[in-house]
């Protein structure tokens, strides 16, 4: 990690009723999401990305393994111009790019062989292409991997333990406060999921859940270590949608 990174490490945060598996650790210097009751929210809540030229968010999905029809539909119902990604050609024209969870090891490799690493570190570096990686997508967007690191983009200034809420059985569902995101919080499905245990000055915290960040921001980037596509409401993906017709 960058100088002046904030380390994830101390006293047992609250479950508040979840699930007991996993790393029940907190953090130093965070600040505290505010705790309210339970709301459901609608599918369609939350305000409209801005829009492009032609009327559409584009953005693209990684079309090489994991949730990728998953996102696709997430994407469309929030209003995008939706492309699969396989090679370097299909990145051309796309504001926003979804990195899905997945098999990490595997994605990365299958990145590495499209040679896909180096024109997405490029267009990240112009500031041309806003990034969303979502449970294996934010261990693809991570700095430094614990646990075995796969290949990557590293454009993320975070530290991420992979699978450190446990095996495929230990998955669950979490009612999240996200403030970015109003009042009512969000439905955060975790399979698998990686655990963040440090960030870089410059990553804003969104969300946490038992002492850890859940949902970070960098920039234009943006990574969730929960599944946004599987659940109908659709905030946080027009919050990428937003990000991604931002200028540079």
């Amino acid at each position: 990690m960058h100088g002046g990174s904030q380390a994830f490490v101390g006293d047992a945060g609250r479950d508040r009723g979840r699930p007991t598996g996993g790393p029940a650790v907190g953090w130093t210097n965070r600040r505290e999401a505010p705790r309210g009751g339970v709301h459901r929210t609608a599918g369609g809540a939350g305000p409209a990305p801005a829009r492009g030229g032609d009327g559409r968010p584009r953005v693209g999905v990684l079309a090489l393994q994991g949730d990728v029809e998953e996102h696709r539909t997430a994407l469309t119902r929030a209003g995008a111009e939706v492309r699969s990604v396989r090679t370097p050609g299909d990145l051309e024209g796309l504001e926003g790019l979804v990195l899905p969870g997945g098999e990490s090891t595997a994605i990365g490799r299958m990145m590495e062989r499209a040679g896909l690493l180096e024109p997405l570190r490029a267009r990240v570096a112009a500031g041309t292409l806003a990034l969303f990686g979502t449970c294996a997508g934010m261990i693809l967007l991570a700095r430094e991997v614990l646990g075995g690191a796969p290949p990557r983009l590293g454009v993320l200034d975070v530290t991420v333990e992979r699978n450190a809420y446990g095996r495929q059985v230990d998955s669950f569902e979490v009612d999240l406060p996200v403030p970015a995101l109003g009042e009512a919080p969000v439905r955060a499905v975790f399979i698998r999921a990686p655990v963040v245990r440090a960030v870089g000055p410059g990553v804003e915290v969104l969300a946490t859940w038992r002492g850890h960040p859940v949902l970070v921001r960098q920039g234009r980037h943006l990574a969730s270590a929960f599944h946004p596509e599987l659940v109908d409401d659709l905030r946080l993906v027009r919050h990428f949608l937003t990000l991604a017709t931002r200028a540079g």
